[in-house]
Parts: structure tokens; C-alpha cells; sequence
């Protein structure tokens, strides 16, 4: 076995080994040529070279998404540390496990004039769980600080930072470890038993209570928690497509139903009790109702943290959803209400408003998500771009097999690609991407990527620059509007695809769309992408109509 000789850098691999961190995202350098030598010689590490920094933390960021493990991150020193920031604020509000594990030159070196040298520690600090300063000795003091660190992203869901020095010859090794490390044992709060009669008595007597979902994991509830909520007349559950949650009753398309709301429909959907859990919520609509008009109550489940997001948060339940429903559905009973049957009646409306709209227009980025959601295969992941991309993926149904996912916590177009394709790694399921090409330009460093799958598949709706900035208030034809905003472009991916070794295809009406994806998804023997074109100038009024039609 080959081991790096910086004691240093044997006792960092050994302890991330026994904490069982081993997929290793490399960028490459020479100050992390310690660190770079030791998981790379070892085959209990599974590492993946990734040049761009940026793209290697979200790619590192879709491995932990997928794996529910944390991911490690190894760059050199200096600037390449500032590039998994965009990444590292993501994990931070998604709540996932990333390590992030910079090389430095020793303090001494730091602020004298010598090149690669930035201030490292606490770099990321506003973000970070845990920052580990580490010394360029061995000690036991170190080995606390590395165990405290992977503890932390383990028992916190988040990001923490590593910053350790080094110093030259940094590419000398042994045979043989020569430290004997400290590994610590990760602490397990026993399971909480909550009180939740008062809770429970609250529930009981009122008629009109809402379950929002924001982000949540495929399969955390269970179906007969799912069933409790769909059967209850005085329940309405509102999801969104990132959500992984289903059932025929709950309401999917949350900006369809109450974008048309009178004030007299608010008033009359008020709840008097929110439930809210899982991630960041897309739709602004929901937020904007329920901040006019609150909750007498409003509930948050999360193991970790709740954000006052309505203005009316009351309690925070900090457990998994699933242990509060098995604890609380047993202390609840019926009560007499038409909530939900009301809501129902209005969503048969939208509905049939809704398929009238979409048979009445012209070939634009809403008839190209009608036709991609029904067509991706079932037990497929769709991975979804932000900006327009995640808010049209709103207004269409979706086959309950299919595991939807997005960087919602910052919503940032910023590395969307790349957590794609670290997810279509970590995971064995056809993966798609379905994004903007302003996030897909953004992020074009993704594909410079050794370790895609064959089943990998972007879908990129070019509409020639940022169109979810049309559909903005303030939106006005000007060079101005044009060129800082809208960003306006004439870029394909075609020449891209061709130096990265995907398969390439558009598709610019309905009828050769049609072709493309069951072209699309009969090739499995190298990654696609397919780029749909899509008139730029129709596509904000097509959208904003269909709101208005739905009255």
C-alpha cells in the first residue's frame, strides 16, 4: 500500500476511512498532492477527478443526494476553494453532507506574497457547520477537530470544512501508515417521544387544516400516512413536483389552483392549521397567500431546522415526518367539513380549463413540458434545471414511479448539470435532466466529465436567453432588457456535444418532438442530449394567457 509520508495527511485518511466517508471528489493540484496520493493508492476509496471545482462540488452534491452519505471534496489551495462555494451554500439549505477538504500552505506562508495563497480558514463560515482548522503537526487536537467535522455533516446534514496545511516535498510516500489516529464514536440521540396531545386537540377541532410540501425524499412517508391525509374532508395537501409525494386527491399544481383565487376563495381556504415539512418550496403564489392570510397555526416538521416562512410559525417538531404522523395520527378523529371537497370541485375546473388551453396554443416551452413529463419512462429520476424549467414542471402531472429532483435550496442555475450527472452516477435508474439553456451554457464544465452513464439524458429547451425574466414584472423590449437581463444568445449545444461524446438531436415542432424522444429513449449506448427550439418572443404571453384562462 502507498501512503503519503505527511503524517498529516495518513491521519486525515485514516480516520475518513473509519468514519466510512470514501467517495472522493479530486480537483487537481499540487498542494493537495498529499491528500490526492492517499485516497487515490487506496482501493477502499472511490475516487472521481473533476477539474472544475465548481462542477465538482455539485457533482459531489448529486452523489450525496443520491447515497444519503456524505461526499468529499479535495482541491489545492488558494482560488479553487472560493469555486465550491455556489455548491457548498446548497448543501447548507438542502440540508446534505458535503466535506469539503482544502490543502493550504502553512501559516507562515499566508499573507507574505506567496502565489496560491488565500486566507482558507473559516472561508466558508456563514455556511458552515463545522469549520477544522487543522495544525501542520499531528495531534490529538487535529484528530478531534477531523472527527468533529464528518460527525457534524453526518448528525447535521450539511457541509463542513477541513483546511489542512501542508508542507513541500508534498509528493514523497511510504509504505506503511506511521501514525495511529483517534477515531471517535459517533453519538445517536435516542428517539424522541413528543407530547403531542395539546397538538392533537387542536386538530380535532378545527375544520380547515393544510399540509404543504416543499423538497422531499421519494418514499419518506409511508401510504398509510398518505391515506390518513387523503381521507380526511377537513385536509387539504398541497404538493409540488419535487414533493415525491402522491395521491389523486392532493393538489399538485398549486399555481393552476389559485392563481384565479378571488379574495373572497382566500378567505374561504384560510387554514386554521398549516403543516408544513420538507424542503424549499417553489411556488411564490402559496407563499404570497399565506403570508395575507395566515394560519391561526402553523406547524413545521423537521429534524433540523424551521424557517418562519408565513409569519405564523408556532411550533417547530424536531423528528423525521414520518415519526410525528405515527405518533400523532393515533390521537386524532374526524371532524365534519367540506374543505376538501370544495378545493375538489375547483380542481375539476382547472383541469378542464387547463387541457383546453394547452390544445388551443402554438408550439412553445409549455407544449414542450406537456409532451417531455408523460413521455419519461416510469421509475426514471427526472433531475430538473431552476428558473423557468422547475416552475413549468409545476403545471404538469407526473407518474408517481418517477423520483423528481433540484437544487431548490438557493435555486440557483449555477450547477444544476453537474448535480445531474453525480446523481446519474450514484444512482442505477435512467436519469434525465430537463433545463434552460441559460443554466445549461452556465454550466457547461459538467459534461467535461469522465463518469457519465449511457442512460444519461439532457433534454435543453433553448428559447434563446432567460425567459423566466419575460415573465417578471417589469418585463419591457429594450436593448437593456435584452442584454443584462434576458441575456440573449444564439448558442446551440451541437459543437458540445460533439467534443464530449454526446449524442445530439432537436427538435423545433411538435411532430419532430414528438420523434425525438422516442428516439431519445430507445438509444441507451451513449449519453444524449436533445435541444428543443422554442419562439422566444410567444413564450411569456402563452404562459400568462393560460393564468388568465383559467378563470
Amino acid at each position: 500500500m502507498i501512503y503519503p509520508k505527511i503524517p498529516l495527511a495518513q491521519s486525515i485518511l485514516e480516520i475518513f476511512l473509519a468514519k466510512g466517508i470514501t467517495n472522493i471528489i479530486i480537483s487537481p493540484g499540487s498542494r493537495n498532492a498529499p491528500l490526492t496520493i492517499g485516497f487515490a493508492s487506496n482501493s477502499a476509496f472511490q475516487c472521481y477527478s473533476i477539474a472544475d471545482e465548481r462542477s465538482a462540488a455539485f457533482f459531489a452534491l448529486g452523489i450525496a443526494q443520491q447515497t444519503k452519505q456524505a461526499v468529499a471534496l479535495v482541491c489545492t489551495s488558494g482560488s479553487a476553494l472560493l469555486n465550491y462555494y455556489p455548491a457548498f451554500a446548497e448543501a447548507f439549505y438542502s440540508q446534505i453532507p458535503l466535506i469539503v477538504l482544502s490543502a493550504d500552505r502553512p501559516q507562515s506562508k499566508i499573507d507574505i506574497g506567496d502565489g496560491q495563497t488565500i486566507r482558507q480558514e473559516n472561508v466558508f463560515a456563514n455556511h458552515s457547520l463545522y469549520n477544522a482548522n487543522l495544525n501542520e503537526a499531528v495531534s490529538r487536537e487535529n484528530d478531534l477537530k477531523i472527527n468533529e467535522a464528518l460527525d457534524t455533516a453526518f448528525a447535521q446534514k450539511g457541509p463542513v470544512h477541513i483546511n489542512a496545511p501542508f508542507e513541500e516535498p508534498l509528493y514523497e510516500t511510504v509504505s506503511q501508515l506511521e501514525v495511529q489516529s483517534y477515531i471517535s464514536t459517533l453519538k445517536v440521540d435516542a428517539a424522541k417521544t413528543l407530547d403531542l396531545t395539546p397538538f392533537a386537540d387542536i386538530w380535532n377541532q378545527s375544520s380547515k387544516k393544510m399540509i404543504l410540501v416543499g423538497v422531499n425524499d421519494p418514499h419518506a412517508i409511508d401510504a398509510a400516512t398518505i391515506d390518513f391525509l387523503a381521507n380526511d374532508e377537513s385536509v387539504t395537501v398541497w404538493t409540488e413536483t419535487t414533493s415525491n409525494l402522491h395521491h389523486p386527491s392532493f393538489i399538485t399544481n398549486i399555481d393552476t389552483i389559485i392563481t384565479p383565487f378571488t379574495t373572497e376563495d382566500y378567505e374561504n381556504f384560510q387554514p386554521e392549521i398549516l403543516i408544513t415539512f420538507g424542503g424549499m418550496v417553489v411556488s411564490k403564489r402559496i407563499k404570497a397567500f399565506l403570508r395575507k392570510y395566515k394560519p391561526k397555526h402553523h406547524w413545521h416538521i423537521d429534524c433540523h431546522r424551521a424557517y418562519d416562512t408565513f409569519g405564523a410559525l408556532s411550533q417547530h417538531f424536531e423528528v423525521e415526518p414520518q415519526v410525528f404522523f405515527n405518533q400523532f395520527i393515533l390521537l386524532t378523529k374526524g371532524v365534519e367539513s367540506d374543505y376538501s371537497k370544495r378545493l375538489a370541485a375547483i380542481q375539476s375546473i382547472r383541469k378542464s380549463k387547463h387541457e383546453a388551453y394547452l390544445a388551443s396554443i402554438p408550439f412553445s416551452d409549455f407544449t414542450v413540458f406537456e409532451s417531455i413529463i408523460p413521455r419519461l419512462p416510469n421509475n426514471s429520476q427526472l433531475q430538473i434545471g431552476n428558473s423557468s424549467a422547475i416552475r413549468y414542471a409545476q403545471l404538469i402531472p407526473i407518474d408517481p414511479s418517477i423520483e423528481v429532483y433540484c437544487n431548490r435550496g438557493t435555486s440557483g442555475i449555477d450547477g444544476c448539470t453537474s448535480t445531474a450527472i453525480g446523481a446519474a452516477v450514484a444512482n442505477n435508474k435512467p436519469t434525465i435532466l430537463v433545463t434552460g439553456d441559460i443554466g445549461f451554457l452556465y454550466d457547461t464544465n459538467a459534461l467535461w466529465n469522465d463518469y457519465i452513464p449511457n442512460n444519461f439524458k439532457i433534454i435543453l429547451i433553448n428559447n434563446g436567453g432567460g425567459g423566466i425574466f419575460r415573465i417578471l414584472p417589469g418585463h419591457q423590449e429594450t436593448p437593456v432588457f435584452n442584454t443584462f437581463f434576458e441575456t440573449s444568445h444564439c448558442h446551440t449545444a451541437e459543437h458540445l456535444a460533439r467534443m464530449y461524446g454526446f449524442n445530439y438531436a432537436i427538435a423545433s415542432d411538435a411532430t419532430n418532438l414528438d420523434k425525438a424522444l422516442t428516439e431519445l429513449y430507445a438509444n441507451n449506448e451513449q449519453p444524449q442530449i436533445l435541444e428543443v427550439f422554442t419562439p422566444t418572443r410567444k413564450n411569456d404571453s402563452i404562459l400568462l394567457n393560460y393564468f388568465k384562462n383559467l378563470v
